[in-house]
């Protein structure tokens, strides 16, 4: 194998796909990098038997070939190397080439042919929408979503595409974060459950640009592609107070009321949550009893909601 490439390119690719690098596993091939040729086309592949990433960029390929490196050591090297023409070649020892300008470095490889396969995906339902649009969704959930294993499906945002219309739902049975997008292509009805680990990788790679993604649904297996995360009410203001075991603190807050007197208490970090994600400069908060949830919502729009469970105050 002997490629020829910009280090730009090669680095854009490896911060893509790094994010499927296996951390902690007993098969060291998982900590490595697939890199295939195919004519003037070289294709970095990723794989934790969770994610897997594919990226496929254009380079001057001098002769075909394919090798397995770890991640982070190719990683390193490249991140190193000047910005400049980088040739990469396997040696007869086995051994990965990299040389750049007036640097030299040789890596161990692996069996190419060791390297898993990635699951083949018989798309059954699709969407195709924004990078910046998906990008934002996930960010206004996903903070909702649960860590909580014994609850498995709380892990995971809810993707419900109904009426050509997108909601994305979080919720960790104390809270529920909703967001939603109207569709511009017109697509079946279908829901599926993507993990929360996955929305966050994948969030980490899409860029904030009208570029689309597509999203493919199977059975068990989500496909990604694009090109190459205590009130106390009164008539007419808030009171938000907090006591702990360092302190209180106290705040009013001028505010238009409707409605009977209410205290009720909150997790304050859930309001936090939720909050932050919000860009308006007003919202909705809605309250029932001082034991059913309030609900957050826009003033002019129904594009997103986030429901907080209430906790029992002290007397």
């Amino acid at each position: 194998m002997k490629i020829v490439c910009d280090k730009d390119i090669i680095l854009k690719a490896i911060n893509s796909v790094t994010k499927a690098v296996a951390s902690k596993t007993t098969m060291p091939i998982l900590e490595g990098i697939l890199i295939q040729t195919n004519d003037n086309q070289i294709k970095f592949t990723t794989y934790d038997l969770e994610i897997g990433i594919e990226y496929i960029m254009e380079c001057e390929v001098q002769e075909q070939g394919a090798t397995v490196v770890n991640a982070i050591m190719f990683s390193e090297i490249i991140r190193k190397l000047p910005d400049s023409e980088i040739h990469i070649t396997i040696n007869e020892n086995n051994l990965l080439v990299i040389e750049c300008e007036g640097s030299l470095y040789k890596l161990a490889t692996m069996n190419p042919e060791e390297f898993p396969e990635l699951p083949k995906i018989d798309i059954e339902n699709s969407i195709q929408m924004e990078q910046n649009s998906l990008k934002e969704m996930v960010r206004k959930t996903i903070f909702a979503v649960s860590t909580e294993e014994n609850r498995p499906i709380f892990t995971g945002c809810l993707f419900e595409i109904k009426n050509n219309k997108l909601n994305v739902v979080a919720v960790d049975g104390y809270r529920l974060a909703l967001k939603t997008n109207i569709l511009n292509n017109n697509t079946n009805s279908f829901h599926a459950v993507i993990p929360g680990k996955t929305l966050n990788e994948i969030n980490k790679i899409i860029v904030d640009s009208f570029d689309t993604i597509k999203i493919g649904i199977s059975k068990n297996q989500a496909l990604f592609e694009m090109e190459n995360l205590k009130i106390s009410i009164e008539i007419g203001k808030v009171i938000i107070s907090c006591t702990n075991q360092t302190g209180d603190a106290k705040e009013e807050i001028i505010v238009s009321t409707e409605g009977k007197n209410l205290e009720v208490g909150f997790n304050p970090r859930y309001f936090l949550d939720a909050l932050k994600v919000i860009e308006d400069e007003e919202v909705y908060i809605e309250f029932g009893t001082n034991i059913s949830p309030c609900i957050i919502s826009p003033v002019e729009s129904d594009e997103y909601k986030y429901m907080i469970l209430p906790i029992r105050m002290k007397d």
